[in-house]
């Protein structure tokens, strides 16, 4: 038999419901490869093999019966940002200790009313504030791939790292992820796997733990654009528990695999070529470029003149929100407790010692920008900003555009504890560079690998959509697939 883990969603359904295996044998196969692989890779901080199994025994009686869901029977790893009921959801921080929630969130339950199988709890920068999945209380993920020749190890990205390399390294089928400036596409990217970030409101963020609550979408990393297609349809609803998910039917997005993009008018903003970047991403740029051309689109030079103020509008808006959200940690009602000799001595101990140093710098440029005197200087621009960069979408699209293409990363995936990237936060915050603008718009965007660069790592190129055609995404990242290849990482955990 094929090593089932390597099955990708689309094909494990297609044998499950042949009764070729069993979801029991499935989900085993995968909590066997995570028993191997996480010590090394560190990708799950909590692996839940009673839960799995009891799952996939309910899923094996549906499919017997022929009432198997969308996803029945499917293994999925669950980004820790997501609450699961009565199970470890922490968002990888300190300050979360021991929280196990009476609530699960929308999306998970909406996975598990399709008949997905829970595996575990995967890691991810704390609160989603990284891009390198070295914030996590429970220390760094690592990247299944290295360049050729090395024992380096690399960052999978994130915030949504675990997700990217449990996906990556055969851990689950798919994975939830979430993305506020670029933490779906830019994991993706930097492990060869497909991450789609959804229109804003199109998955409900109930049940989801607060980043930065008007950049926050929820989306799925998997092998292939197939894959997220059939996830995606699974994890979106409308929910009268999130008043920001929008009321619009979720289309079958899996029909839109293998359309023809013929006709279709591909945008290429000028305002991507930024100072330094590589040549092997200019490269890949022109490639995906030709790629779409030789299948029938026409491509149009673009501008979106705002994009240079996207990141630093960003860097303001985002830690705003983050400030409000995160001021309700204080060791009151659950997670951790540190003792102080008044209850504004015990915040503000427990506070020191939950938050870790990434959440506390961005929880202070959050509180400064709020403060009396700098709201009107700093916030307010920003949203201005936010609107602007809005409009030079709208405009675009206006015109007959039918989808973006651009570059997802300024580069592949870099080395653990970077010392550059340690040094300078801004460092760290450009790799955002490419995905932000998406965020602040709140249109969709999904990454899909194109390439390896002169070291064998993988790089990805992005699609930016209009809102909720995310079918349009599906069927444009299928054509860069088609031409592209898959790629796989070589084995070394």
């Amino acid at each position: 038999m094929t090593d089932l883990t390597r099955l990708t969603i689309a094909e494990a359904r297609t044998k499950l419901r042949a009764k070729e295996f069993t979801s029991a044998e499935l989900t085993d196969a995968y909590l066997d490869a995570i028993d191997a692989a996480n010590g090394e890779l560190n990708a799950y901080v909590k692996v839940t093999p009673d839960k799995a199994r009891e799952m996939a025994r309910a899923s094996d009686a549906k499919l017997a019966s022929g009432n198997g869901g969308d996803l029945e029977g499917i293994p999925l790893g669950i980004k820790d940002l997501f609450g699961t009921e009565g199970v470890h959801t922490q968002a990888a921080s300190h300050i979360l200790d021991g929280f196990e929630p009476r609530y699960e969130s929308t999306v998970t339950a909406n996975l598990w009313a399709d008949g997905a199988v829970m595996l575990g709890k995967l890691n991810m920068d704390e609160f989603a504030m990284g891009s390198s999945n070295e914030t996590s209380h429970y220390g760094p993920v690592k990247n299944p791939w290295r360049a050729e020749g090395s024992n380096l190890d690399l960052v999978p990205g994130g915030s949504s790292g675990g997700s990217a390399s449990a996906v990556s390294a055969w851990l689950c089928a798919g994975a939830t992820a979430t993305d506020t400036g670029g933490s779906i596409r830019q994991p993706a990217a930097f492990t060869g796997t497909v991450g789609i970030k959804p229109t804003y409101g199109r998955c409900s963020r109930w049940g989801v733990v607060a980043f930065a609550s008007s950049l926050d979408q929820a989306g799925p990393i998997t092998r292939d654009v197939r894959d997220a297609a059939i996830m995606l349809k699974s994890m979106a609803s409308v929910d009268e528990k999130d008043t920001t998910s929008v009321n619009i039917p979720v289309p079958d997005y899996e029909a839109a695999i293998g359309q023809s993009v013929r006709g279709m008018r591909i945008g290429i903003p000028k305002e991507y070529r930024v100072d330094g970047m590589p040549n092997e991403i200019e490269t890949l740029w022109q490639k995906g470029i030709a790629w779409l051309k030789d299948a029938g689109a026409e491509i149009v030079d673009i501008s979106l003149p705002h994009t240079k103020y996207a990141l630093p509008a960003y860097y303001i808006v985002a830690p705003a929100e983050a400030s409000s959200n995160l001021a309700r940690y204080d060791g009151v009602r659950y997670g951790l407790r540190v003792p102080g000799k008044d209850i504004a001595d015990m915040y503000e101990q427990t506070r020191a010692a939950g938050f870790g140093r990434e959440v506390k710098r961005r929880i202070m440029i959050g509180t400064y920008v709020l403060s009396a005197g700098y709201y009107d200087a700093y916030y307010l621009q920003a949203q201005k900003v936010r609107t602007l960069i809005k409009k030079d979408f709208e405009d675009v699209f206006a015109a007959g555009i039918d989808t973006i293409l651009t570059p997802a990363t300024p580069s592949a995936a870099f080395g653990i504890a970077d010392q550059d990237m340690a040094a300078d936060p801004v460092k760290m915050y450009l790799n955002d560079i490419f995905t932000v603008t998406v965020n602040m718009a709140g249109l969709p965007g999904i990454a899909v690998p194109a390439g390896l660069d002169s070291k064998g790592l993988p790089l990805g190129l992005q699609l930016i959509g209009r809102p909720f055609e995310e079918e349009t995404l599906f069927r444009t990242a299928h054509v860069i697939e088609q031409a592209a290849g898959r790629f796989e990482p070589a084995k070394w955990w």
